[in-house]
């Protein structure tokens, strides 16, 4: 198990691809720890699967956007482990629209989850990660944040960020042996992309090369790789899992 032992954080971790990490973590012998912040029944469950894998796991919840609630969860965390080896930051949200319908509260709470989320959370475990001179960080940005989409302005922006703070923090964190690293998914099959109108998949597929949607396994893959030993030496990396939507 390429992860046996060690201790992971993973943000909005209650579905979707921040839910498959969680469990590809666990089956690779790592305790995870699921945070959510509004469906605490689909958390549990996902600790309580995770647990099958015979690790530690729990779901806690906590606004990724207050600092104050990030501390007391990375707190609890290093309390009950020791450590803190693995922290992927995946919460994030949508709330689309064209620029002259957006409200300026629809373009701040995407900033707030998808960007000041990393920020809080990357901050609160690095400290840690600092004096154990170990640690991976993990941000899930999207394939939206280098090419930009029209309607997604807010979203486009904060992942745009979510991967200038990565290049910047691997730079920071580099020489303690902490490890900062981005995934940036492409059309992948989640909730988040169920609700899109068969029209508009079609239209996406249609501009992959590989001519499929991924899925959330996809980028569980990467990240386990990213968890592991076997990244030691990357660090500030952007990694697309597009089918080669963007090349």
């Amino acid at each position: 198990m390429q992860l046996k032992g060690k201790t992971a954080i993973i943000t909005g971790a209650s579905r979707g691809i921040g839910r498959t990490i969680a469990l590809s973590f666990a089956k690779e012998g790592a305790n995870v720890i699921i945070n959510y912040s509004n469906s605490e029944k689909a958390a549990v469950n996902v600790a309580r699967e995770a647990m099958e894998y015979g690790i530690k796991s729990y779901a806690i919840k906590a606004d990724v956007s207050n600092f104050y609630e990030v501390q007391k969860l990375v707190e609890r965390v290093l309390n009950e482990f020791g450590s803190i080896d693995i922290l992927v930051n995946n919460a994030g949200i949508t709330k689309d629209n064209l620029l002259i319908r957006m409200s300026e509260e629809d373009f701040a709470k995407v900033l707030d989850i998808n960007l000041k989320g990393t920020f809080n959370f990357t901050k609160a475990v690095s400290k840690i990660m600092i004096k154990q001179r170990k640690g991976k960080i993990i941000n899930i940005a999207s394939v939206v944040g280098i090419i930009g989409n029209a309607g997604q302005s807010n979203y486009a922006a904060a992942k745009a960020g979510v991967i200038g703070f990565t290049k910047s923090i691997a730079k920071e964190l580099a020489s303690r042996d902490i490890n900062v690293n981005a995934l940036a998914p492409g059309f992948i099959d989640t909730d988040m992309t169920s609700v899109l109108g068969d029209k508009i998949k079609a239209e996406l597929i249609n501009a992959i090369p590989m001519k499929k949607p991924g899925k959330a396994e996809d980028v569980a893959n990467a990240a386990v790789f990213l968890a592991s030993e076997h990244s030691n030496y990357i660090t500030g990396q952007v990694i697309n899992i597009d089918g080669g939507m963007v090349m």
